[in-house]
């Protein structure tokens, strides 16, 4: 299924001008997926929650120096109603991983997960039976970032790639 956006361009009899194959009559075609997906990549909310030394890290992403608002994703939803990415930043307790579960479940569909930090990702130098050893134990999560705790920089990487996996999603919103 295609979209066609834009009008011909009319010749001097009212007729429609030949062009070449350079994208100069003034249409754009796509498929339905692609145009929802560029516009889901393109504004990704993240949710304002941060539990250790990686939110830090989050938080200067935001700011003027980093400036994480060429990606879209400047306005930190404080509702996990308004917000579409959940960034894990810092190590998990197992008091707060049924609040993070709530916080996930509470989030629209389509939702996505950032494990931030390496506390995050697997437990980091926690290895002891206070700490989850990995978020991915609970949440489906989409992108990891290493570090500890990591830079700005590498928030923005994983950032970019998930705008790639969005961008790639085949069915609307659909997670297998």
């Amino acid at each position: 299924m295609g979209v066609a956006v834009g009008s011909p361009q009319q010749g001097a009899l009212g007729g429609t001008q030949a062009h070449a194959k350079d994208g100069s009559a003034g249409f754009a075609l796509a498929k339905l997926e692609e145009l929802v997906n560029w516009g889901r990549a393109n504004s990704v909310w993240p949710l304002t929650f941060g539990l250790a030394c990686c939110a830090i890290e989050q938080i200067s992403a935001a700011a003027s120096r980093f400036d994480i608002a060429r990606f879209g994703s400047e306005v930190f939803r404080a509702s996990p109603r308004q917000a579409d990415l959940l960034i894990v930043s810092g190590r998990v307790s197992n008091k707060m991983a049924p609040v993070i579960k709530r916080i996930y479940d509470q989030m629209s569909d389509p939702k996505w997960v950032i494990a931030m930090g390496d506390c995050a990702s697997c437990g980091g130098p926690f290895n002891n039976y206070a700490i989850v050893q990995g978020v991915d134990k609970m949440l489906p999560v989409d992108v990891y970032v290493p570090g500890c705790p990591p830079r700005p920089e590498a928030l923005f990487y994983a950032i970019d790639k998930l705008r790639e996996k969005i961008k790639a999603e085949e069915k609307l919103g659909v997670r297998e």
